[in-house]
């Protein structure tokens, strides 16, 4: 074998695995696996060391190499297990050198015989201040979707999160860079071009003239007006500027679904988060993109059991669901991560957070479940992902049979079987 990735954690590492990919493999290693780590929560970390131990019981012979957030951040936790050959950098992990040293070092220790101190190749990611674009020509072909990552790190500090500390301060891929690589990406038949970051939403603060996310959007679709569908992953809504809300309010090409990071619903909790919005704030954002595009269907990121939360606290984080008027919820049940300082606030016992993240996921489910049931009878553009799946406008999935992926398609929804949205009519976009 040549070499494979296992990715854990967001879209971004999803992307990024296919970059380490194509420079693993142009470096020639062989016999390798990639562990890319997430670090989010303690879990994600956990994961990842029991897949470790997993894979080399299961194939001994091959080697292997991990990076990602939890290697950046805890490297010499990684090069001490056994079973681990090479702990690579989140920003080292980007460049061909690395996997080519990373063969030179196999090559010379044929026998499995790396010392632990030599293990680790992860340079300071505080010191990183520029990003290259990086266009996958390869992995990215045939499929109906394609993303493009513009932006990386954070600069903010809220008092739970890590992230940080595995990707470094934010930095920005220049526009014409980004208007590069997703004509390039359209001419090769993509219908959809999603934009990632860590926090999608300080886009261009490094950058000469400070652009902002919504003037690179509207650069992208002024510049490549045969894009069929932009979409947005993921946004901090404090941060999202009034050439963005000229965009959802103006150009039908920009997919109408944000994803949001609220993260709670109780004031003194965002206070205590270091986050940078009011809970009125988030009710009110919500409010203003409604009524620009009111068809919008909105997603929350929210954490259930943050240090010093009570049952009151929570429940406001439950009636915001309704207020936002969210369809989709990413729950997270609070994970102290070392060196953070939420990390040294009184905890919520396990227990209470637990059972806060099932109810919340039960109102998210139950928002789905509403979302859905309003579709019946609307005409959708469902952009055909497989021979089974697509997706609206709205990113809900459409159940499709027949149908030829990358294609975008109006379908009459008929129904939904609790899962999925369901259409029987169609007819070509």
């Amino acid at each position: 074998m040549s070499v494979e990735i296992i990715t854990f954690g967001c879209r971004l590492n999803a992307f990024e695995s296919e970059v380490i990919a194509r420079e693993a493999e142009d470096a020639g290693l062989s016999d390798t696996i990639v562990i890319n780590s997430c670090a989010v929560t303690n879990e994600a970390v956990a994961q990842a060391r029991q897949s470790i131990r997993r894979l080399k019981r299961e194939r001994p012979g091959l080697r292997i190499v991990v990076t990602g957030c939890a290697a950046q951040t805890q490297p010499e936790m990684f090069a001490g297990m056994a079973e681990v050959d090479r702990v690579v950098g989140n920003d080292d992990k980007m460049r061909a050198d690395t996997w080519r040293d990373a063969r030179a070092a196999f090559d010379a220790a044929p026998g499995f015989s790396i010392a632990e101190s030599e293990k680790i190749a992860v340079a300071d990611i505080m010191a990183v201040k520029e990003m290259a674009p990086h266009l996958l020509e390869g992995f990215q072909r045939g499929l109906p979707r394609a993303f493009v990552q513009v932006q990386n790190g954070c600069d903010h500090r809220c008092t739970f999160c890590i992230i940080p500390y595995g990707r470094g301060n934010s930095r920005s891929v220049p526009m014409g860079g980004v208007v590069e690589q997703v004509r390039a990406l359209i001419e090769r038949g993509h219908a959809e071009i999603v934009l990632t970051g860590v926090d999608l939403t300080s886009y261009g603060a490094d950058l000469p003239g400070t652009p902002k996310l919504g003037m690179l959007t509207k650069q992208i679709l002024r510049h490549v007006p045969e894009l069929k569908r932009l979409r947005i992953s993921s946004v901090d809504q404090i941060e999202v500027d009034r050439d963005l809300l000229d965009v959802i309010a103006d150009d039908e090409r920009l997919m109408p679904h944000l994803h949001l990071s609220l993260q709670s619903g109780d004031d003194l909790i965002l206070k205590r988060m270091k986050r940078r919005h009011a809970r009125q704030d988030a009710i009110d954002f919500c409010a203003q993109v409604r009524s620009l595009r009111p068809d919008i269907a909105l997603g929350a990121d929210i954490i259930a059991g943050f240090p010093t939360e009570t049952d009151e606290m929570f429940e406001r984080s439950m009636d915001l669901v309704e207020e936002c008027g969210l369809t989709f919820l990413h729950v997270f049940p609070y994970s102290p991560r070392p060196g953070t300082p939420a990390a040294r606030m009184p905890q919520v016992k396990g227990g209470a957070i637990r059972e806060r993240a099932k109810r919340l996921r039960a109102t998210g489910e139950a928002a789905l479940q509403k979302r859905l049931a309003s579709e019946l009878g609307h005409t959708r553009h469902v952009l055909i992902e497989s021979a089974t799946q697509g997706r609206t406008e709205h990113f809900l999935p459409v159940a499709i049979s027949g149908e030829t992926p990358g294609a975008v398609r109006a379908l009459v929804i008929t129904g939904n079987d609790g899962a999925r949205l369901i259409s029987d009519c169609h007819r070509p976009a």
